[in-house]
């Protein structure tokens, strides 16, 4: 069995937002006696909130971790996925130890080289050279480790022209490049990296996942990686944390913890729009939008073998307008897979006036392959042609093989690669 390389006991973060202090000198004052004399929690803790953002709240005192238990073995490959402000970055910085706990306890057996944000533990002013040399001492290298490791690390960064230039000068391209160039030659235990490979290129992108499968698989070492794109994560990573407004809701295998986030963004099949907030121009405004299985029922997840309808309800302003329908869709990974318009399927498009409208699109079933999707709906305008509306994102729904135990596409289990999944003829 591996030993464990990172324990998190009860694990949480509190931060103050708004004003510093907690508003008078005798809070203050009382805080400090508490918590510095007595050696008591500190009061203003138990008023603090979840740190869910979509809600304004009663308190200055958010949690942005509470409560967080896990555990990671040496030579594991964990992603770490959440929605934006679910705590993964506010995590990695107590672990990488930028920041301390306010409840909770880190054990780590082994050096960490952490690349959190473009930047980050370099030093302006020196060159790439004297940077690369710095972030070694700070990982308690010696200098003749750190030389040996030397042209390995400018090689792999690319940024070998500039490798005796102040890295102020430097993109923020090239900033990362050498970053991680240098988070990930130094010989620490555990690697901790953070969404900022997102700056890179592409080509660059699939080099360090390459790396990091290297220094995870073939090396044995540790790997922590935040990342919005499922693709990678799934690619490099064998295990998976969620978390959700600070909480960890999910921690285990990473194919059943992507499903499970992505299920979560997914299930919006219904939305209704008031007049305040509607989507709308001088012509049009939205209603409603709804996702319905082939029994006409609202919901979310939708069995692959089964037709699915998305039914846009919306009003029509002013009198005479001529105008066509679009539907584009987009699955989990924001690959667009389709677009439809109806001007396609409709031989004659006749003005309308005003009033209230209603129009269905239909998916046919064994068609989309498993996972989530979300779509958008859009009206256009001919000659000259030009959008006169569009809204990303309505709503979203899931494709799913299975119904308790029994999979309605046969005995195999598996995902298929691939955007689609149609049954076609064999002969």
């Amino acid at each position: 069995m591996s030993k464990p390389a990172i324990q998190v006991e009860n694990l949480s973060k509190a931060y103050q937002i708004g004003q510093i202090g907690t508003g008078t000198i005798s809070h203050d004052l009382e805080r400090f006696f508490v918590t510095k004399v007595l050696g008591k929690e500190d009061p203003f803790w138990k008023i603090g909130e979840t740190n869910d953002r979509s809600t304004k709240g009663t308190s200055n005192i958010v949690w942005s971790l509470k409560d967080i238990n896990f555990e990671i073995s040496q030579g594991d490959a964990v992603g770490i996925i959440g929605k934006n402000g679910a705590g993964k970055s506010t995590l990695l910085k107590l672990l990488s130890r930028v920041t301390s706990p306010t409840t909770g306890e880190i054990k780590v057996k082994g050096r960490i080289a952490s690349l959190l944000e473009v930047g980050t533990g370099f030093h302006p002013e020196l060159s790439g050279r004297e940077n690369i040399y710095l972030n070694g001492a700070i990982l308690g290298m010696r200098k003749k480790e750190i030389t040996r490791k030397l042209d390995e690390i400018i090689d792999f960064s690319g940024v070998e022209r500039y490798i005796d230039t102040p890295v102020k000068r430097y993109s923020s391209g090239m900033y990362v490049r050498l970053a991680f160039a240098v988070a990930a030659h130094l010989e620490s235990e555990i690697l901790i990296v953070d969404e900022v490979l997102a700056v890179g290129d592409t080509e660059f992108q699939k080099k360090c996942l390459g790396k990091m499968g290297e220094i995870s698989k073939g090396e044995g070492r540790t790997v922590l990686f935040v990342s919005h794109n499922m693709a990678a994560v799934k690619s490099l990573c064998d295990k998976g944390i969620l978390l959700e407004n600070g909480l960890l809701t999910f921690n285990g295998n990473i194919d059943t913890v992507i499903d499970d986030y992505l299920k979560k963004g997914n299930n919006l099949a219904s939305k209704q729009f008031n007049i305040k907030n509607a989507p709308q121009t001088n012509s049009f405004r939205l209603l409603e939008v709804h996702v319905l299985n082939n029994k006409g029922k609202i919901t979310s997840n939708h069995l692959i073998t089964n037709d699915i309808s998305i039914e846009f309800k919306y009003e029509v302003l002013q009198d005479n307008q001529l105008f066509t329908h679009g539907f584009n869709l987009f699955n989990d990974h924001n690959i667009h897979i389709l677009s439809s318009h109806d001007k396609d399927t409709e031989s004659l498009i006749l003005p309308v006036n005003k009033g209230i409208y209603l129009k269905r699109v239909l998916i046919p079933g064994n068609f989309l392959a498993e996972g989530g999707y979300n779509c958008s709906f859009a009206i256009m305008r001919y000659n000259p042609f030009y959008v006169e509306f569009h809204e990303m994102e309505v709503v979203g729904f899931n494709i799913i093989e299975t119904i308790g135990e029994t999979t309605v596409r046969g005995n195999y289990t598996g995902k298929f690669p691939g955007v689609v999944r149609p049954l076609l003829n064999w002969n």
